[in-house]
């Protein structure tokens, strides 16, 4: 009896073969996790304005895009909200030279639209976005960005200004073949590298919520 038992549990290290399917198992496991996760963010990803017309405090541009800021600018024209806010402006860039600002009136143009010239990423366009929120008092905005970069653009704006409504209004790229974006390798990547910051974004978040309860359960 005894020795069959120690027979069946040996307690004896894995050996080098056995490691190696140990790991070649996770990696399988991973990487099938990592194709359905990217499926699905791909498929959350939206196809139109599911809401083009309620009107909000202020519409927000993220740059990255002359189509942006074309759309954001027509939305201010079409007077769907007080205030323009364009986060991640060039430095060098004048106001009335970004592409659209010709869709408003000078007035308009000096009267009711900031700029933000801090911002080189998501993080920053999070960060002086919330700044605008506050010093204005916004409680709704129209969030205009591309429809790959909404998720997480969305994903950190929530975490900075949680109180504030937001209405997705995603732009889509000329040759951005969303629909059927396997086929495309340029529009394939893009997701893939859009995905993985989305990722380290969540990893982030969890990480920073974990540090933070943690002191605070220490004080």
């Amino acid at each position: 009896m005894n020795a069959t038992w120690v027979r069946r549990h040996d307690p004896r290290p894995l050996g080098d073969r056995q490691k190696r399917a140990v790991l070649a198992i996770a990696f399988v496991i991973l990487v099938a996790a990592y194709g359905v996760g990217l499926v699905r963010f791909a498929d959350s990803l939206p196809r139109r304005v599911a809401d083009p017309t309620t009107e909000t405090d202020a519409i927000v541009a993220l740059t990255g895009g002359s189509q942006r800021l074309a759309a954001a600018f027509e939305l201010l024209a079409e007077h769907r909200a007080h205030w323009l806010f364009v986060s991640g402006v060039n430095r060098e860039s004048g106001l009335a030279h970004l592409a659209g600002a010709s869709a408003v009136d000078a007035q308009e143009l000096a009267c009711c639209v900031v700029v933000g010239r801090e911002a080189d990423d998501t993080i920053g366009n999070a960060a002086e976005t919330a700044q605008f929120v506050r010093s204005h008092d916004i409680k709704s905005l129209r969030l205009v960005t591309a429809s790959y970069h909404m998720p997480r653009s969305l994903l950190e704006l929530r975490r900075v200004v949680p109180d504030v409504r937001i209405i997705e209004h995603p732009v889509f790229p000329p040759g951005f073949h969303q629909d059927d974006w396997w086929r495309w390798p340029g529009t394939a990547s893009l997701i893939v590298l859009e995905y993985d910051k989305y990722l380290v974004a969540r990893v982030r978040h969890a990480l920073v919520d974990f540090v933070m309860g943690r002191g605070q359960a220490g004080d």
